[in-house]
């Protein structure tokens, strides 16, 4: 019945074969699939996973990695929240191996695996505007991280290359605190009425999406009649909705293996390099994007 101390295993090994898994909201379907198929790439590697949730909170973030340093982790595998620039560079300096999972931080060179979110988005825009859309917004996050702000530019180059002028009204920006309510206002605006009112929406994230099509729905309009749509990732409501949605799906399975090879590669590495993976992505086309007016 002898269950050996992982701790103390690791004081005397340098090696507890944990890892410690930091993603903003384990309850969303995207980063709980990602820790699925992490835990079961660290399986293959014989690594143990522990798992926290960050909520996009500064000090949340910072206790987690206390908490997994504090537990002889091997090493971190993170979703940054914005400004925790601080909190990578303290762990660069202690030596301490991570991967940068889904999003950047500007300015911080380190190991990362992410979507190609410009790419992703940009495509997503140039499939409404070939089905007759040329009004076309965006509610994002208005965050600083690097992922948002890639598929805000793809957003943007994509209108610029087809001669379409960007709009400031076009793109509403919510915060990850009450974005509900904002992203209500943010539909009343778009859809105004007025002369520059939208005849399509992307959504930068999946759980904008959801609430921006309940907030749609109760306004009567009909996707994609009124109004074409593209989501950046997949949830499950989609199917309840009466249209099937055109969305960006991110190979998960490629983000989890590629994060636990790199951290494994950088645990077992005495110089490790710091790498960037760039993953793939691929529309999913729904009746939401249908061309317009069909």
């Amino acid at each position: 019945g002898y269950q050996p101390n992982l701790i103390a295993r690791g004081l005397k090994f340098g090696k507890t074969k944990t890892l410690g898994l930091i993603v903003a909201d384990i309850s969303n379907p995207f980063f709980a699939t990602l820790a699925r198929n992490i835990e079961q790439e660290a399986q293959k590697n014989g690594y143990t996973v522990l798992f926290g949730s960050s909520d996009e909170q500064l000090d949340k973030s910072e206790n987690l990695i206390r908490t997994f340093l504090n537990r002889q982790v091997d090493g971190l595998i993170i979703t940054p929240v914005a400004n925790s620039q601080s909190q990578i560079d303290e762990l660069k300096t202690k030596g301490v191996p991570f991967v940068l999972m889904d999003r950047g931080l500007k300015n911080i060179d380190a190991n990362i695996v992410v979507t190609d979110n410009h790419l992703a988005v940009y495509n997503a825009v140039k499939l409404l505007i070939k089905n007759g859309y040329k009004k076309i917004g965006m509610i994002a996050y208005d965050t600083p991280l690097t992922h948002m702000q890639e598929r805000i530019q793809g957003y943007k180059d994509a209108l610029k290359d087809t001669g379409i002028r960007f709009r400031s009204k076009w793109l509403v920006q919510v915060p990850y605190q009450d974005y509900k309510e904002h992203i209500a206002a943010g539909i009343s605006s778009l859809l105004d009425r007025s002369p520059n009112s939208v005849d399509a929406l992307v959504f930068a994230t999946n759980s904008i999406s959801v609430q921006a099509l309940k907030d749609i729905h109760a306004k009567g309009l009909l996707v994609p009649d009124d109004l074409g749509l593209i989501s950046f990732d997949e949830s499950d409501t989609f199917e309840f909705f009466y249209t099937s949605i055109t969305y960006i799906k991110q190979n998960l399975n490629a983000i989890s293996e590629m994060a636990v090879q790199s951290l494994v590669k950088n645990i077992n590495s005495p110089h490790p390099k710091m790498l960037k993976i760039v993953v793939p992505s691929a529309i999913v086309i729904g009746e939401s994007s249908a061309k317009k007016g069909k």
